[in-house]
């Protein structure tokens, strides 16, 4: 009967367990004969499974979006927005599609390097997570879609894997968050050169924690324990057999046991193994002991490079900077080397499955690479404030001779070479320099005003020394410039020295006469601390003879008798003498007329002193009457916009008249900048002001000043101002000048005269930090593309290291010489003469025969500027 067929069910027991042997046997009789033929059919299951699982892994991960995060200059953060964060990645890895394989479920961070940023953070993972990637905890880092890595060929690429090396249950080194993290791989890829193809970076990959893997691990990890701890107990039995034995044989216990007596003498000792210790279940498994926060992670790196041996270079400061993570367990590149040779991910038949992965974001661990998120927090973020961001070739241009580019000073790289920093015309609009006196100030204006004068550009720099003219003199020396070089230099003082002139009442540029009057009238109160509150009278006084000089001044013009024109030392006579004001009253309209047959005899005759005292004080400097006693001048400041002059003018001083004459001189900039209004915006070229000693120009100047960096931008004109002191600066000057800089610098001084700058950097700069600078060097932020950029170490450039090959020494009497005929400068005799001499001219002009003086000239007084002592009420006023 074949045992096959025996009825199990109605056989005694011993009759079915036979069967089941001969069953079984049969069986495997069988399986031997079949076994190539399963292993085959089992091969190719496993093969199709292995075929689906990759098909589906491609389609989930074909269906990936991109964002790159953008922290601010402010952004930090901490370890509990950076689980957060963690959290929401391990979240979005697993939002893909349910059919996806889990090794396809992941999400990729990566930091990538290509020299035109420090390091851009991107993180990259399935489409249906777009919510989550989209927003983070990080409250001053923006979100902003990105697109997938493109990719060039490169000459040479070096690859590696990085794997946890160490016990399973000990974790990374816990790295703090100040300084940040990031900062030795921000080091390591500081110096990469995008024109030689150089780019470096790193992707860590993240996937959720499989239930059945951990437990299947934490098995493994136990069991592995015991065994040790098994092992170890083994180990001391041994030792201490073999430390019996030792004892057994020396000379001293076989001697003991010969003397001792024959009932006490003892036998062999028994030797018992030790008991192994109990495992600490929870300090086996160390960080595999909690699931929450426990993920699979994947690091490659890749680095590329058109250049011999960059690439190489970038890969091992890579392997180093991750060295801040290692303590007993280390992240460390995967392979290993045979002399010369190395295999690993850049090897052969390697390098394939390398390249599936870094294009695909699939993910392969080893069998180690479980983490905890607070174990990657360095990672987990990006570059905090208090990473050291280096400077990149395309963060600030560096400058080109002859082009827009403003030089800024000289950088050191990270890579040991210095480049001169330069910022484009159209970022650069408003400039404040801070520091001690002889640190490089002055000198650093004077490079970017002769970049601006060999480009084209037009400037007027304001230097109360006059030592700037003869150090520039030599690099504007070139026939381009000289013939748009005009020279204000009122310094002088022999009387055969030229001069230029200037009429600030002038109609002959075509000006508005209310914009004139505003001009003079504001240059005289904010020198002279008028207002509406302490001098209503003065303003009121000085506003009228203005506007009555400025109409006869019109129409002086329009009957083509320019040099007819009245001054500002034909105030006086207007308000001191009647038959001259008789004279300029009947040149008035009828509501001019008004005021002065109403208004102004009732005026005290105190009143006037305090608008003529101003005025004798400026007639009392022959520099100054020669420069504005000539009915025509030269000084056309909003010519000079237009026409792109390169201006020079040098105030003879900083004392009370010096800072009048200087009010006035800034006040018209403003004018001559708003007038530019009628120009439609591109027509308004730019023109830059260079203001040294903001001191002296503050005091007197200040309402100006503030007006020109709060309403000229638009106008197209820029200013730069250099200063010892800021907190000697009036505040509104002060806060528009700190509020619409676009470069902010500060040379050594004192912790004083520096915070005000640094603490617009906030914590990046100390006081202390600026005080100890050396000469020419300055802690400096510019503006570029509409982002601040800095602060920047920088050292000061100098003329001769910038221009030095367009320095012409003995062309600078040539230079002085075209500067003094543009502005048809005479001698300062001359128009000494021509100021002494010019009332008399007027009042030939105003005198029109056959017409009655007005109705309030008194023509039994005689022609003086003091009044007789005999004079009436009316006359009291003259």
């Amino acid at each position: 009967m074949d045992p096959r067929t025996v009825d199990l069910a109605s056989s005694p027991w011993w009759s079915v367990a036979f069967g089941l042997i001969v069953w079984t046997w049969h069986a495997g009789v069988w399986l031997m004969g079949n076994a190539w033929w399963l292993a085959l059919i089992a091969a190719l299951v496993w093969a199709g499974w292995e075929a689906v699982r990759h098909h589906l892994a491609e389609e989930a991960l074909k269906q990936r979006m991109f964002v790159e995060l953008v922290p601010s200059g402010q952004f930090e953060t901490n370890e509990e927005e950076i689980l957060r964060f963690g959290a929401q990645l391990i979240r979005a890895a697993s939002a893909g599609k349910w059919w996806a394989p889990r090794h396809a479920r992941t999400v990729r961070i990566r930091l990538r390097a290509d020299g035109s940023k420090p390091l851009t953070y991107r993180v990259e993972g399935p489409a249906s997570a777009q919510h989550l990637l989209q927003q983070t905890p990080y409250a001053r880092v923006q979100t902003e879609p990105a697109r997938p890595v493109a990719y060039k060929k490169s000459k040479h690429t070096v690859r590696a894997v990085f794997a946890l090396h160490g016990t399973a249950s000990s974790k990374l080194r816990e790295v703090p968050l100040q300084p940040d993290p990031l900062q030795p791989l921000i080091d390591a890829v500081a110096d990469l050169r995008s024109d030689l193809g150089d780019l470096a970076e790193v992707c860590l990959d993240l996937s959720p924690a499989s239930k059945w893997g951990i437990k299947s691990r934490r098995w493994h990890v136990v069991h592995a324990s015991r065994q040790r701890a098994r092992q170890e107990a083994q180990r001391e039995a041994r030792w201490m057999a073999q430390d019996s034995a030792a004892l057994e044989d020396s000379w001293g216990w076989q001697l003991t046991q010969l003397l001792a007596p024959p009932d006490q003498r003892g036998g062999r000792r028994l030797i018992r193994m030790p008991r192994p210790p109990r495992i600490d279940r929870e300090k086996a498994l160390g960080k595999l002991m909690e699931d929450t926060g426990l993920v699979r992670v994947q690091l490659l790196v890749r680095c590329s490079s058109e250049e011999t041996g960059r690439a190489e270079r970038r890969l091992r400061h890579i392997e180093a900077a991750l060295d801040v993570f290692a303590a007993r367990t280390r992240l460390s590149s995967v392979g290993w080397s045979w002399g010369p040779v190395r295999f690993g991910p850049d090897s052969w038949p390697w390098r394939s499955r390398f390249d599936r992965r870094w294009a695909s974001g699939l993910i392969r661990p080893g069998r180690d690479s479980w983490v905890r998120m607070e174990e990657l927090a360095g990672l987990l973020k990006p570059p905090t404030m208090h990473a050291r961001l280096p400077l990149m070739a395309g963060d600030i241009p560096t400058y080109v001779p002859k082009s827009s580019l403003l030089p800024q000073g000289w950088h050191r790289g990270p890579d040991g070479t210095a480049r001169l920093l330069a910022t484009r015309e159209s970022d650069t609009l408003f400039e404040v320099q801070v520091g001690k006196a002889g640190w490089g100030k002055t000198t650093r204006a004077l490079v970017q005003a002769v970049a601006v004068a060999h480009h084209g550009g037009g400037l007027a720099f304001v230097d109360p020394h006059r030592d700037s003219w003869a150090t520039v003199a030599p690099y504007l020396a070139h026939d381009t410039i000289m013939e748009r070089t005009w020279l204000f230099d009122l310094t002088v003082r022999d009387p055969a020295d030229r001069l230029a002139s200037w009429n600030p009442l002038s109609m002959t540029s075509g000006a508005a006469a209310h914009e004139v009057t505003a001009a003079v009238v504001d240059a005289f109160a904010t020198s002279l601390g008028w207002g509406d509150a302490n001098a209503p009278r003065a303003i009121t006084i000085l506003t009228k003879a203005v506007e009555a000089l400025v109409a006869v001044n019109a129409k002086a013009v329009a009957e083509s008798k320019a040099d007819c024109q009245a001054t500002v030392f034909q105030m006086r006579p207007l308000l001191t003498d009647a038959t001259f004001r008789a004279l300029v009253i009947a040149r008035l309209t009828a509501d001019a007329q008004r005021w002065w047959t109403t208004s102004f005899p009732a005026i005290p005759a105190d009143a006037l002193p305090t608008v003529l005292n101003p005025l004798d004080r400026l007639a009392a400097s022959p520099v100054i009457k020669a420069f504005l006693g000539s009915p025509t001048g030269s000084y056309d400041m909003r010519r000079a916009m237009d026409e792109s002059k390169v201006v020079w003018i040098c105030p003879a001083g900083t004392g009370p008249t010096d800072r009048l004459l200087t009010s006035m001189i800034v006040r018209d900039m403003l004018r001559a900048g708003l007038s530019r209004r009628d120009l439609p915006e591109k027509q308004r070229t730019p023109f830059r002001l260079y203001l040294d000693e903001l001191i002296s120009l503050d005091g007197s100047a200040s309402t100006s000043l503030a007006e020109i960096t709060e309403q000229l931008r638009k106008f197209g004109v820029r200013m730069h101002g250099m200063t010892q002191l800021l907190h000697r600066i009036s505040p509104d000057v002060r806060t528009a000048l700190l509020q619409n800089a676009s470069s902010l610098s500060t040379t050594a001084g004192s912790t004083e005269a520096v915070r005000y700058v640094t603490n617009e950097w906030g914590d990046q700069v100390s006081p202390a930090d600026a005080a100890e600078l050396g000469r020419y060097q300055h802690w400096a932020s510019f503006t570029v593309g509409g982002t601040r950029v800095g602060p920047l170490r920088i050292r000061g450039p100098e003329l001769n290291e910038v221009f030095g090959d367009l320095a012409l020494g003995s062309k600078t009497k040539e230079l002085q010489d075209a500067a003094d005929t543009h502005t048809d400068a005479k001698p300062l005799a001359e128009l000494t003469a021509v100021a002494s001499t010019h009332e008399a001219i007027v009042r030939a002009f105003l005198t029109v025969p056959g017409k009655a003086p007005g109705p309030e000239a008194d023509t039994s007084q005689p022609s003086t500027s003091q009044p007789s002592p005999g004079a009436t009420r009316k006359g009291q006023f003259a």
